[in-house]
């Protein structure tokens, strides 16, 4: 018998990884009602992810990682986000940090070898429009205080990325240090309609030491044109949060249809499945829904191309995933709110039952797909479209 070529076994790794999502998935989703409803930390959940190994998809092999690339990666990301879109969320972020210590500094080899070996889960402490924490020097090293909120998977994590403002000319200022460091304290106040389990609460910063070693050397977006696919791999992980709501809405509404609607007595029909109107929202949604799928991968995939350039990335180049990706920002958001919404027409007036928890996925991704406005990518597409504008880089574009 022969042995499988490289090829066919990087296939059987990925197809692995796949299974390992879609196992867990199916475990989140058998208690993401309950979760919803009690909000807090999914501790149990993320340990999972921690077991898993899959929270070094990204991380190159030579660094003890998987290495997929980002198409499989955010494939990853929007399974997890089918069955509970908060801990997609959490998910999509570890690899986003991943992202930012590869972007915007020159210790990420270090990094990504301690997250494999000691299953490190990545905390948001960036938000870059928070502007309340301030850092100084203090000898060699550095201290933070101040506030930041929307602070995602801060609680229970391992590591943060940290922005904080020098007092003294308000320059960004980017670290990497760990959770637990003296004088961080994370508060337990995210109270949210929506995304309930993903901690984005708000963080104390204390006099914070920050060793020298830990600044990243390149801050922000604008660093470099490499850098600049940092905003767009924000982007494209939410993107894949809102398809994974969407397509998860959909799958659980034709389950409940198929299983538990009556056909409406006007319908002359012995089954819902049968109905007309049924039909016809339901081919709605697939429509919307696969457009958006389309789009979505297809800015993966010039994604990929461009991480693969590194540092001879062209502004031509980073403009194209900028603008396929607004274009999906745009198809995700407006098909995962139409399904979210309009599930309930396909499925009947006992879909409504608080058992059932349908309303967590329209209250999640109206929660979350206001994390910036849509109006503004299409802003942007107006410009390409109309005046071959591409987008200006900025940590939301």
């Amino acid at each position: 018998m022969s042995k499988a070529n490289p090829p066919q076994q990087a296939q059987a790794k990925t197809r692995a990884l796949f299974d390992k999502a879609e196992q867990l998935a199916a475990e989140f989703a058998a208690t993401a009602v309950e979760r919803d409803r009690r909000g807090g930390t999914a501790k149990n959940e993320r340990d999972s992810l921690r077991q898993s190994g899959l929270l070094n998809l990204i991380i190159p092999v030579e660094y003890g990682g998987h290495g997929l690339d980002w198409h499989d990666t955010l494939q990853i990301v929007r399974i997890i986000s089918r069955a509970d879109s908060s801990l997609g969320h959490l998910f999509g972020f570890q690899h986003l940090l991943l992202a930012t210590l590869r972007l915007f500094g020159d210790q990420w080899p270090h990094y990504y070898r301690e997250t494999v070996k000691n299953s490190w889960f990545w905390g948001n402490t960036l938000n870059p429009l928070d502007t309340r924490a301030k850092i100084s020097a203090d000898g060699q090293d550095w201290l933070v205080h101040g506030t930041k909120s929307f602070c995602s998977g801060a609680t229970d994590s391992d590591h943060l990325i940290v922005s904080a403002l020098t007092e003294a000319g308000g320059k960004l200022v980017i670290a990497a240090i760990p959770s637990d460091r003296p004088g961080i304290r994370i508060h337990s106040d995210w109270d949210n309609m929506g995304q309930r389990q993903t901690d984005s609460g708000t963080v104390d910063f204390d006099r914070v030491r920050i060793y020298d070693q830990e600044i990243l050397s390149r801050p922000g977006p604008l660093g470099s044109v490499f850098a600049t696919l940092r905003p767009l791999i924000a982007q494209l992980v939410l993107i894949n949060i809102y398809l994974g709501i969407g397509e998860g809405a959909l799958a659980e509404a034709i389950g409940y249809t198929r299983s538990q609607s009556r056909a409406w007595f006007l319908s002359g029909v012995e089954s819902a499945t049968r109905d007309p109107y049924v039909l016809k929202k339901y081919g709605e949604f697939w429509v919307d829904l696969n457009a958006a799928a389309l789009a979505t991968d297809y800015a993966a995939s010039l994604l990929d191309a461009a991480w693969r350039q590194e540092n001879a990335l062209t502004e031509a180049e980073r403009g194209s995933v900028a603008i396929a990706s607004a274009t999906a920002k745009v198809l995700a958001t407006r098909a995962g709110l139409e399904v979210t919404q309009r599930l309930f027409e396909v499925t009947g007036a006992r879909a409504t039952s608080a058992k059932a928890g349908f309303d967590r996925y329209w209250r999640n991704l109206r929660t979350h797909s206001l994390h910036d406005p849509v109006d503004y990518k299409l802003r942007d597409l107006g410009e390409w479209v109309l005046n071959a504008k591409l987008p200006t880089p900025s940590f939301y574009s």
